[in-house]
């Protein structure tokens, strides 16, 4: 409930990863994948008197209802439609949030049942009802991921605004009074504060392979029979390398990446229970036949510096401890209890980044004046004017050739100038340098004559968590492409390196 408290409204996503929306018809309510529309958001409304229910507002004016009216007869599970919240005794649009690991049921005041999202075939599919699940296969369809959601100033909707002074009188009964950030995954769309799931992939972004350690300190590791995924405290193995795929979704983004092993195999979340009778499944090396599936796929949700894995489908990699047969094996799933919420956190090491090397500058031909520029003002004879034309053309050849830098002049080098804070323009594109040399003082001096500033440390950016570090002694072998940042030794960041102990 406490999520509920500092929100004005909210998004619901089910195990579909779909949105909970109000159709068009202001009657029908159905998923949708459309998370960005204005018929996904949600009005969160207290209950006067109970502070433990909520009432959630579509888009239309009509609330989340559930209606005693059946979805099909004969079957378990009644309508979930719009309606008013007096339009009459059959319906209720009083919710209690309930929380259940990080994500949340919301149960109907009234009899009982849960907010379903249905999956399967029509006339299944997209559809949301009320009901109780009693099969373990479908227990995950209650469980909702709210996602906060920041309303547009323009938009001409006054009641999202008079709800503001009511949340303070709400209680946490539901959640606790705990003192730490709601678990529940939240997003922001215009507040930086909350938008911590969109930058996940941040960790991942510049990495070409990464390890993997859990809370244990023990690291992912693909077992060496190519099908097992273990923990173990040999981080230096090539078995706790994974390569890193991105994958680009119907929007062109890149929410969710693939991890493949040593053994080009991609971590996948296998929908076998690790042990029967117990939750958790297991997570195995495999290769799909034909198109990769989206059980290979994972989105990186960002938790402080660490992050959670999550499948499509809403489970959690999880790295279990305890003792056999749980000791150092790895599941996915939905941690219920407090005290292992942790096991679903990685710390994300970058161990190989992608270079980008750039483009080889293109040949500058100068043009060479022809003989018969020459001729009209030359009282030389015809075999001179024959020498001239062939001396005209080697040298055009020459300028050909010397033009474009070879590998053997040099490295190329990007750098930008740092302000005092050490922050980079973003619209700044940098300059590029040819550098022959190894030694970072060489290049310090180069920089300095390039950009006329005395007295400076040439720095690289860390891939990991975007800090900048002093180059020290030899810069990289075989003359790879570099980008660097000019930090005035003046800058308040140069001062920072000072404090920390670190020599410029």
């Amino acid at each position: 409930m406490e999520f509920f408290t500092k929100v004005k409204a909210v998004k619901l996503r089910s195990h579909l990863d779909k949105y909970l929306a109000a159709d068009d018809d202001k009657e029908t309510v159905r998923q949708s994948r459309q998370g960005s529309a204005r018929k996904s958001r949600w009005l969160v409304e207290p209950v006067d008197g109970n502070p433990q229910l909520i009432r959630l507002k579509g888009i239309h004016g009509s609330y989340l209802a559930a209606s005693a009216a059946p979805f099909l007869l004969g079957m378990t599970g009644n309508k979930v439609v719009q309606a008013k919240h007096d339009d009459s005794s059959e319906t209720t649009t009083e919710w209690q949030p309930i929380r259940d690991g990080f994500q949340v049921k919301l149960k109907a005041a009234a009899g009982g049942t849960y907010l379903r999202a249905n999956g399967g075939t029509p006339p299944w599919r997209n559809t949301v009802t009320h009901d109780i699940p009693l099969a373990g296969s479908t227990h995950n369809w209650v469980l909702w991921e709210a996602e906060a959601v920041e309303i547009p100033e323009n938009e001409a909707l006054n009641d999202y605004l008079s709800l503001v002074s009511s949340f303070s009188s709400l209680s946490d009964e539901v959640f606790g009074s705990e003192e730490v950030e709601s678990p529940m995954s939240i997003r922001s769309y215009n507040s930086p504060k909350l938008s911590t799931k969109k930058t996940g992939m941040d960790l991942f972004r510049n990495a070409k392979a990464v390890r993997l350690r859990s809370h244990h300190d023990k690291y992912l590791l693909a077992d060496d029979d190519e099908d097992s995924v273990t923990q173990d405290r040999n981080g230096s193995a090539k078995n706790a390398r994974w390569t890193v795929e991105f994958v680009d979704d119907d929007s062109g983004g890149a929410n969710f990446l693939r991890l493949k092993s040593c053994f080009e195999k991609y971590l996948t979340a296998s929908n076998q229970p690790f042990l029967l009778g117990m939750t958790g499944h297991k997570v195995v090396q495999s290769s799909p036949a034909g198109r990769l599936d989206s059980s290979v796929e994972w989105e990186p949700i960002r938790e402080g510096n660490q992050v959670k894995l999550k499948t499509r489908y809403g489970h959690f990699l999880r790295a279990n401890g305890g003792v056999p047969p749980w000791r150092n094996s790895v599941t996915h799933d939905i941690p219920h209890r407090t005290a292992t919420q942790d096991w679903i956190l990685w710390e994300v090491h970058v161990v190989e980044i992608v270079i980008v090397h750039s483009p080889k500058p293109k040949a500058v031909v100068q043009a060479v004046p022809r003989l018969d520029e020459f001729a009209s003002d030359s009282s030389s004879p015809s075999t001179h004017s024959a020498k001239s034309n062939s001396f005209g053309r080697q040298e055009s050849i020459d300028s050909v050739g010397s033009s474009p830098p070879k590998a053997a002049d040099g490295r190329a080098i990007y750098y930008s100038v740092a302000d005092e804070f050490g922050n980079v323009n973003e619209g700044d594109e940098g300059h590029c340098i040819t550098f022959k040399g190894n030694g970072v003082d060489e290049l310090t001096r180069r920089l300095e004559d390039e950009t006329g500033i005395e007295d400076i440390a040439v720095c690289s950016r860390s891939p990991l968590n975007g800090k900048l570090y002093p180059l020290r002694l030899q810069l990289p072998p075989n003359n790879v492409t570099m980008h660097v940042v000019v930090v005035p030794s003046s800058s308040k960041v140069a001062r920072d390196f000072a404090k920390a102990g670190i020599t410029l």
